[in-house]
């Protein structure tokens, strides 16, 4: 756990900075590498939809350790072994889909933590330098574990304000297409209705002195998001920016064209 990252990144969130990160759904850990070389603020390693096996994960987290880019793990489903073993093997915090109630989320933290707050087991894992910083690491670890629950449904647009009494949670993340599918409109990225929504909620938040976040679309959409005033930015996934690049290099080409489904 890189609790300096950590700090960092709560901080400029406590100072209304924006913090922007990427998505990561590749396998290969230069990727990782990449993001903190240029200096990103946080990376998500996607554990929920793709093809990322946990070796995958783990050599992106040993690309992110030690620098100032806080890596998170966005496991497929709530469970206590997932957080566990994400957190074990090194990752700063986890991601966790398809949060839509305060009891949800409170089994998300309590997993999160070590007894007595929580149910975290102590492993020797690359979190405790393999047993060898084992104390200062069960003694720092509870503080500055981040768990961020993502807003996904309309059922958690609901229950918002119970979300929100949850402690030992500050970062939420929108899921846009998920929330779309769960209004009725299956497909689409934000349906009728739904952006303000998000907006709404996204107000909602920010007058719980809770922080927000989303993932870009396009260049454009980042500078957007950040009017809007969403903190946590995510400029995109490995895939998606390097299609960007792609199609406007083929562009330039005369070349250009939508992809079909395989």
């Amino acid at each position: 756990m890189k609790i300096d990252a950590i700090k960092k990144l709560r901080a400029s969130l406590a100072a209304d900075r924006p913090v922007h990160g990427m998505f990561v759904t590749l396998e290969s850990p230069s990727i990782t590498e990449m993001a903190v070389g240029l200096g990103l603020d946080w990376i998500v390693i996607d554990a929920e939809h793709g093809h990322l096996d946990w070796g995958d994960i783990v050599g992106h987290l040993r690309a992110a350790a030690r620098s100032h880019t806080v890596a998170l793990v966005r496991i497929a489903t709530l469970d206590t072994g997932l957080i566990k073993r994400a957190l074990d093997i090194g990752a700063d915090g986890v991601m966790v889909p398809w949060i839509e109630t305060r009891a949800q989320l409170q089994h998300a933290v309590a997993a999160a933590q070590y007894p007595p707050e929580g149910v975290r087991g102590i492993g020797a894992e690359r979190a405790t330098g393999w047993g060898e910083c084992l104390l200062q690491h069960a003694q720092e670890a509870n503080e500055h574990v981040l768990v961020v629950p993502i807003i996904e449904t309309v059922t958690a647009g609901k229950n918002i304000a119970e979300l929100c009494k949850v402690p030992g949670v500050d970062l939420f993340f929108f899921g846009p297409a998920d929330y779309s599918s769960t209004a009725g409109h299956r497909g689409q990225w934000e349906g009728p209705g739904v952006a303000q929504t998000l907006l709404d909620l996204k107000d909602a938040l920010r007058t719980h002195d809770k922080h927000c976040g989303v993932i870009a679309t396009s260049h454009e959409n980042l500078a957007e998001r950040q009017a809007q005033g969403f903190r946590i930015l995510g400029i995109g996934s490995d895939c998606s920016l390097l299609l960007r690049g792609m199609h406007s290099g083929l562009a330039a080409a005369g070349k250009d064209r939508r992809m079909q489904s395989p």
